[in-house]
């Protein structure tokens, strides 16, 4: 029943309208008060601006001079550490040059030469060593074998050692002054290796290599007073202040890369891991590497703040690049004080300002309401009385339309139930034949096996009995299961919405389905775990949302080459809960996806459906306070999505 239409009010009294001048009076004001509140916005729309400007404009003035002072402190501390690394490495790099100049090494490496010459040789080399203070100083022949050393006698001695794969040895055999990093062979220790061409009559007959300890670069670290590390030209770290970095990779090695790593046995692992923040420090290597590269620190390691400025020197002599990162967190909360305390000054000047302005502003409203007040209080009494009157008629028509709302309210309510029943029952009649078969096939095989077993009662064979009666159990269990989800599922019930688990009423649901899924050969898979996912609806009608989709999908997936279907459920961080039946069917067009809820719109054949399921479905869902959607999958087919509430909507987390 349509509500009846309010009637209006009765006209006011011609003796008691307001004159024309007080009309014109109140329009007047009306106006003023409209500027005068949209000026009042946008003044405290631009104080806020400005306030912010101020204090943003503070922020980054801070953060840019502190971050300037932090860069400049930063490259001075890399100069300093950078000459005094070069210093420490290469004050040894003429040694290897001068060995040549011993005639017992040149006789050694020519070829012929004898046992005694090697241990003049030896002995020389020690010597040399122990004034050097280096780790050890060998001599390689043109075959990269080493044939005379400074530890011969020692029962790690280097003498008999194939080092030909080493590139500082390749470079030097080939004419060049050989520096590399290496950890050793033999000692596993790390050092720096400088390599010397020894010639004979202008031939490279040998090589002099001297391995230098790195033991003083690591104690020199507290010199820079900030992590750092020093990678060499493969990219990979060979020293920092972190023992954690080390043997670390910049870059992702390729494949031959990989392969020289293997040969040249330079590090402790033969493919390095690569370091957290290789990708960002690679590319700001290239381009200013004075100007430094702001990181997250967590990129780094929990003993960081969280920014943190990286900068890098390159040492050319050595082709090392050394980095150092400095916690910028300090000048960061500075900028931000600063900023904090800009914005607060500017916003006390301009509350200032608006007390003074807002002071005045309310003298002038006192004033002008006085006025006002005096002439409207008169026509206002009037008015009340009227409006009075008015009122209670209408309030009583809107009892009357409100009544009138709640009953038809309860009325549709009915006839929905009611149709959800009727789809129901509609959906058990489509479904009785592939039931009667699930339950038909069970109940010969019990028969079955009722009669082998009275044979083999009367035979005395007692285990095989046994054995029939657990299949007719297993059985009896299986007609049970099916037909206690039709039942349930044809059950008129009213909506009490509970607690459900999803996967249960999937479940219960695909057991009407089996039969025919098996006859149209359609891959079923079933993600939904058992105590996974818990919604807030009716379980009955949640069964009948699902046999809607399932059976929808099913005709969707008859005719196709590949027919799939796949039901799963997923948790949103929200606290939804979503159930997706996707399907390998032809998908939805776009007419079809704009009438796909319409009732009675339907693609299926002339009396094999009345296009409610899908309305009906929609309805149910959201009735929990959920939602029903439809949509295409990238890899094709259709996927139609229940939402609900993971818990009641009233409940608190």
């Amino acid at each position: 029943m349509p509500p009846t239409p309010p009637q209006p009010a009765p006209p006011a009294s011609p003796a008691t309208p307001p004159s024309s001048r007080e009309a014109l009076a109140l329009e007047r004001l009306s106006a003023r008060e409209v500027w005068s509140r949209s000026r009042r916005l946008l003044i405290a729309a631009f104080a806020v601006v400005a306030i912010v400007g101020v204090g943003v404009v503070s922020h980054q003035a801070t953060w840019n001079q502190g971050l300037a002072e932090v860069r400049a402190n930063a490259n001075h501390r890399l100069d300093l550490f950078a000459s005094a690394l070069e210093g420490m490495l290469n004050r040894l790099e003429h040694v290897p040059a001068t060995i040549q100049l011993n005639r017992d090494v040149v006789a050694l490496l020519r070829p012929r030469s004898g046992p005694a010459s090697a241990d003049a040789v030896n002995g020389f080399l020690r010597q040399l060593n122990a004034q050097l203070g280096s780790m050890a100083v060998y001599v390689i022949n043109e075959r990269g074998r080493v044939v005379a050393s400074s530890n011969a006698d020692q029962a790690d001695s280097f003498v008999g050692e194939d080092l030909a794969f080493r590139p500082y040895f390749i470079e030097a055999l080939s004419g060049e002054v050989g520096r590399h990093f290496a950890i050793g062979n033999t000692s596993r220790q790390p050092g720096y290796y400088l390599a010397n061409p020894i010639r004979d009559q202008g031939r490279v007959i040998g090589v002099a290599v001297i391995k230098i300890s790195l033991a003083p670069v690591a104690q020199a670290w507290a010199m820079l007073g900030v992590p750092a590390f020093i990678v060499d030209d493969n990219q990979v770290i060979i020293l920092s202040s972190q023992s954690d970095w080390l043997y670390q990779s910049l870059g992702e090695p390729g494949l031959e890369r990989v392969v020289d790593f293997q040969i040249q046995q330079l590090y402790l692992e033969q493919r390095p891991p690569r370091f957290a923040a290789s990708a960002t420090l690679q590319a700001a290597s290239g381009a200013r590497p004075a100007e430094g590269v702001l990181l997250e620190g967590r990129q780094l390691g929990p003993k960081l703040g969280r920014s943190v400025l990286a900068l890098s020197q390159p040492l050319p002599k050595m082709h090392w690049s050394l980095w150092v990162f400095t916690d910028v967190d300090p000048v960061r909360r500075q900028a931000v004080t600063v900023g904090m305390l800009s914005a607060v000054a500017a916003g006390f000047f301009g509350l200032l300002w608006v007390a003074i302005a807002q002071r005045q502003r309310i003298v002038r409203q006192k004033l002008a309401a006085r006025s006002m007040l005096e002439r409207v209080n008169a026509g206002l009494e009037a008015k009340v009385a009227r409006r009075t009157s008015a009122l209670a008629q209408t309030n009583e028509r809107l009892r009357h339309e409100v009544a009138e709302r709640i009953q038809a309210e309860h009325t549709l309510r009915e006839a929905q139930d009611e149709l959800v029943q009727a789809a129901k029952l509609a959906v058990v009649g489509q479904m009785s034949a592939g039931i009667t078969h699930e339950i038909t096939q069970p109940l010969g095989a019990i028969r079955t096996l009722a009669g082998n077993s009275q044979a083999f009662l009367a035979r005395g064979d007692l285990d095989t009995v046994g054995s029939n009666l657990g299949v007719i159990t297993r059985l009896t269990d299986q007609m049970g299961e099916i037909v206690q989800s039709l039942k349930g599922f044809a059950r008129k019930a009213p909506p009490q919405p509970q607690a459900t688990d999803v996967a249960q009423a999937v479940h219960n649901a695909l057991l009407l389905f089996m039969a025919r899924i098996r006859a149209d050969d359609v891959t079923l898979v079933n993600g939904c775990q058992e105590g996974l996912a818990q919604a807030w609806c009716e379980p009955n009608r949640l069964e009948q949302v699902i046999v809607n989709l399932v059976g929808n999908a099913l005709d969707a997936l008859r005719g196709q080459p590949e027919r799939t279907l796949h039901v799963h459920t997923a948790l949103t961080p929200e606290g939804r809960v979503l159930l997706m039946v996707d399907d390998s069917g032809a998908g939805l067009s776009p007419e079809l996806q704009e009438r796909l809820f319409a009732p009675f719109f339907t693609t299926k054949p002339h009396g094999h459906g009345l296009g409610l399921g899908l309305p009906i479905s929609r309805d149910i869902i959201r009735s929990f306070g959920g939602e029903l959607r439809a949509e295409n999958r990238p890899e094709g087919g259709a996927r139609f999505t229940v939402d609900l509430p993971e818990r009641h909507p009233h409940d608190t987390p």
